[in-house]
């Protein structure tokens, strides 16, 4: 099982298959197999997390003026000073509002060895400015059982060999049930998918391949579902998020 993020130093030398990832692997930089390109204004919801030295490591969302919603893998065991919050742009070299992190709130039952309550809210020092460029996304409150449609939107590499890319990607995709989705799993990685989280199925060749760890999925204009672990890359297996609905009641009770 990955996190859908990937390594620096790690980028081009390892591959980590199976149900669990070795503590040194857990800082990530995700990217989507079979994407296109997004335009500017596509997806005004989209967070680039960043390190001080603006390194993109995460994706996000935005939720109000002042708060994103993330993974809890993404942030956790990163502070304050080290997490820069970027909105408003779909390109990683120019263009978007960078904004101090004033708080990071990660899941009290996060679990690092199952992934279970992957979920995080990270509060931005200034107000988010909303323009045709940033806005706020919808958190869903209803349970999804299938649909097509749902677009999942990150950075990162094109492929398992492939280079990282400058334009935001985004991928239409379908939701499909916790059995189908625990039925095309190994047995181990089956029990890391819970009832509080959502899966989807691309056809092979298309698929979140490690990542954008934290990044939205949407369906109905609401988010549902938030970039938490697959198998990479691209190989038909379902891709796993976070389900904001089973969420949505933690999330509110931080960002109002």
């Amino acid at each position: 099982m990955f996190r859908l993020s990937l390594l620096f130093v790690l980028l081009a030398s390892v591959a980590v298959f199976g149900k669990y990832v070795p503590a040194e692997y857990q800082e990530w930089e995700g990217f989507i197999v079979g994407g296109q390109n997004a335009a500017s204004g596509q997806f005004p919801y989209q967070v680039s997390l960043r390190s001080a030295l603006n390194s993109h490591f995460c994706g996000a969302s935005i939720v109000n003026s002042r708060w994103v919603l993330s993974a809890a893998h993404c942030t956790v065991g990163r502070t304050t000073a080290n997490t820069r919050i970027v909105v408003g742009t779909h390109l990683l070299n120019s263009g978007g509002i960078s904004h101090n992190t004033q708080h990071i709130v990660n899941h009290p039952s996060y679990n690092a060895n199952t992934l279970a309550n992957d979920v995080s809210v990270l509060q931005t020092a200034t107000v988010i400015a909303f323009t045709n460029l940033a806005q706020p996304i919808g958190l869903s409150a209803t349970f999804i059982n299938t649909a097509t449609g749902a677009l999942a939107s990150g950075w990162g590499r094109l492929g398992a060999n492939a280079g990282i890319p400058n334009n935001l990607q985004w991928l239409s995709t379908s939701i499909i049930t916790l059995a189908d989705c625990r039925n095309r799993h190994s047995t181990a990685n089956a029990a890391s998918v819970f009832d509080h989280t959502v899966c989807t199925l691309s056809p092979t060749g298309q698929g979140m391949c490690m990542g954008d760890s934290g990044g939205p999925l949407v369906h109905g204009g609401l988010q549902q579902g938030i970039v938490s672990w697959g198998i990479p890359c691209g190989m038909g297996a379902p891709d796993v998020f976070a389900r904001v609905s089973s969420f949505r009641a933690w999330i509110l009770s931080h960002t109002g």
